[in-house]
C-alpha cells in the first residue's frame, strides 16, 4: 500500500510538471519536435544556481514569483515523507536527498530535451528543499509517534 501510494505521487507530479499542458498541447509539441528543439532547449537552459531564483525576487511584483518558487518546494514535500514511509532502505537523509536529485533531475533534462518546459537548475536546487523538508517531516512524525529508533535515524 506503501509503495502504491507512492507511486501514484510521483504519477501525479510528472503530470503537474512535465505534462501541465492541455491535451491538444502536449500533441501540438509532439508533433512539432525535432532535432534542433535540444539546441533551442540548451539556449533557454538555466545553469547558473540561484540564478532564476534572484531574477524572481528581484522582480517579484511582475512576476508570478511566489507561486514558482513556492509550488518548487511544496511539490517535492510529499516526496520526502513518503520515500522513506514506502521504502524502508532510504531512512538516511543523504539517500532520500539522492532519490530527490535524481528524480529532479530527471524532470529538468526530460523538459530540455523534450521542450515540454525548460531546464532549470534552480528548480532541481528548489525542489531538493521541499524533498527534505518532507524529509524532516517524516522524522519529526516518527520520533513523536514512538516508532523512533535509537541510534538508528538522524534527524
Amino acid at each position: 500500500m506503501r509503495r502504491t501510494l507512492f507511486t501514484v505521487y510521483l504519477l501525479v507530479a510528472v503530470k503537474l510538471i512535465v505534462f501541465k499542458y492541455p491535451l491538444e498541447r502536449l500533441m501540438e509539441i509532439a508533433a512539432s519536435w525535432q532535432l534542433d528543439v535540444i539546441q533551442e532547449g540548451l539556449d533557454t537552459a538555466n545553469f547558473t544556481l540561484l540564478h532564476t531564483i534572484w531574477m524572481y525576487i528581484r522582480y517579484r511584483d511582475r512576476l508570478n514569483s511566489l507561486e514558482n518558487l513556492a509550488g518548487n518546494v511544496l511539490v517535492f514535500v510529499p516526496f520526502g515523507f513518503l520515500l522513506p514511509w514506502a521504502d524502508k532502505s532510504y531512512w538516511a537523509w543523504w539517500k532520500v536527498l539522492g532519490g530527490i536529485f535524481v528524480f529532479s533531475a530527471g524532470i529538468e533534462v526530460f523538459q530540455l530535451l523534450t521542450s515540454l518546459g525548460s531546464f532549470d537548475v534552480d528548480d532541481i536546487l528548489l525542489n531538493c528543499l521541499g524533498g527534505m523538508a518532507g524529509y524532516r517531516l517524516y522524522c519529526f512524525g516518527r520520533k513523536i509517534s514512538g516508532t523512533f529508533e535509537k541510534g538508528g535515524h538522524a534527524v
